[in-house]
């Protein structure tokens, strides 16, 4: 059985018919072959599969493809502007060097965009806590922290 639905990913309006079991991570990765999204532990635990749904951080491996009909999703692949210029957190991520193996890179840039778009005068102590469901297993997170200031500063101007 399947069912139908209708999502915006990326600005792209998508219908597709899926199975209504799968998780809205497959169907951005497998469906979409959009791989930027990826799945680290499966349980919503590590943050790597972070996506924007209609503006709020959710994890799209605990999600399924069918709750998000009519929603906007945006992946990290979807933050750049179409002639490749970065998005302002993407590029402190890159200046701060905010990565290390670049595997928890993607959600983090895509919490951190929801997070400095709800605060975005957040301080080091409010950044820390509010990225605690995206786990960095190389960084210890001062580049991080540091990458999501600036971010901020850019999102801000």
């Amino acid at each position: 059985m399947s069912v139908s639905v209708n999502i915006t990913v990326n600005g792209k309006a998508v219908a597709a018919q899926i199975d209504p079991r799968m998780l809205l991570v497959q169907f951005i990765r497998e469906h979409l072959a959009l791989t930027g999204t990826h799945v680290g532990c499966d349980t919503g635990q590590c943050g790597a599969c972070t996506v924007l749904v209609n503006g709020n951080a959710v994890k799209a491996c605990t999600a399924l493809a069918v709750q998000f009909d009519g929603a906007n999703v945006t992946t990290i692949e979807g933050l750049a502007k179409a002639d490749g210029t970065l998005h302002p957190m993407q590029e402190a991520f890159r200046q701060c060097h905010g990565l290390q193996c670049g595997f928890c890179t993607p959600g983090m840039v895509m919490s951190a965009v929801d997070l400095c778009n709800k605060h975005p005068n957040a301080g080091e102590g409010e950044i820390r806590h509010m990225l605690e469901g995206n786990i960095c297993r190389c960084t210890g997170y001062h580049n991080i922290v540091k990458a999501v200031q600036q971010g901020a500063a850019g999102m801000r101007a």
